[in-house]
């Protein structure tokens, strides 16, 4: 019987499997969440290196933000991820939702980027 970590790496591993073949070279935008926080980063896999991150741990979010893990959260990261990507020069990406349920706070991060001009 597999523990529940082991669970998530696998459900992780086969979200991330998925999206390698249908990334064709686009950048990945990549979610976490805590249950007190949220983060997001857009990752260039053939690089191996981080473009642009974002997350409810920043100073200017924390004294905005009641509390750092619940949907307003997610929404003002995904605008905020989505502004520093297109100062990076990314505007087409493929979304990792890291073996979460595309529900709730992975969605409004998602929908937000979207809005701010994030295509995926």
């Amino acid at each position: 019987m597999l523990k529940p970590k082991q669970l998530n790496e696998r459900r992780k591993q086969r979200v991330r499997t998925q999206i390698a073949k249908k990334a064709g070279g686009r950048v990945r935008l990549s979610v976490f969440r805590s249950n007190l926080h949220i983060y997001a980063q857009l990752i260039d896999d053939t690089s191996g290196k981080t473009l642009a991150s974002a997350s409810s741990l920043e100073k200017d979010l924390r004294e905005q933000l009641k509390h750092g893990g619940n949907v307003e959260a997610a929404k003002r990261i995904g605008v905020l991820i989505a502004e520093r990507g297109k100062a990076a020069g990314v505007s087409e990406v493929v979304f990792d939702r890291g073996g979460y349920i595309y529900h709730g706070r992975v969605k409004a991060l998602a929908d937000a980027a979207r809005e701010g001009g994030l295509s995926f």
